[in-house]
């Protein structure tokens, strides 16, 4: 559940609507994959070495949040402008490099920072450092169990587009892009009061 609360499945599943819009279904389900497999896979790591890693390069969780935040609130101003994306283009769907730009969403905002944010990896580091080797199978299969539950939701998520057309679908988007600016900006807001030691 505190994973759930901090992922939170059900907001991110307009966003990748939004993101994936204009793509086919084969796309979009590799797109859902890839970003739930990064996102796993991130969270794994960092449940099992995340204070070593942090440690090894000199990185503080506040710098992440920074950072994180200023990838997530450039991608929502570009969704809340109604940029035009070339992986959603219908005249590139067939190319091969135009798959792999949309395939690339899936890396960022997708999997890090929306699904895998700091919030996320704080909270699977706390959870895997309560205890021993147990705790931090638990909080692994934990997520894997919450990234199973996310994947239905984008897919058949997917398939509300159908019900509601585009021009509902580009009101949507537009939302979701101030949401994500949003977002980005209470992550950088979080990451500055972080590294100042201030209180919220």
């Amino acid at each position: 559940m505190g994973f759930f609360a901090i992922m939170n499945p059900v907001a991110s599943t307009p966003m990748f609507i939004s993101l994936t819009h204009g793509d086919d279904e084969k796309t979009t389900r590799a797109v859902a994959i890839r970003s739930l497999s990064i996102a796993f896979l991130i969270v794994a790591v960092f449940a099992v070495a995340g204070k070593v890693i942090f440690e090894m390069f000199g990185l503080t969780l506040p710098a992440f949040q920074i950072t994180g935040g200023l990838v997530v609130f450039l991608i929502g101003f570009q969704m809340l402008n109604g940029s035009p994306s070339k992986v959603q283009s219908p005249a590139e769907a067939h190319s091969a490099q135009s798959r792999e730009a949309a395939l690339s969403i899936a890396v960022s905002p997708l999997a890090m920072p929306l699904l895998a944010g700091p919030g996320t990896i704080t909270t699977a580091m706390n959870f895997s450092a309560a205890g021993g080797l147990m705790e931090v199978i638990i909080t692994i299969a934990a997520f894997g169990i919450l990234c199973a539950i996310t994947y239905v939701l984008f897919i058949f998520g997917e398939k509300f587009v159908t019900y509601i057309g585009d021009s509902a679908l580009a009101v949507i988007t537009r939302m979701m892009g101030l949401i994500l600016a949003v977002i980005g900006t209470q992550m950088v807001i979080k990451g500055v009061h972080g590294a100042f030691d201030l209180p919220l």
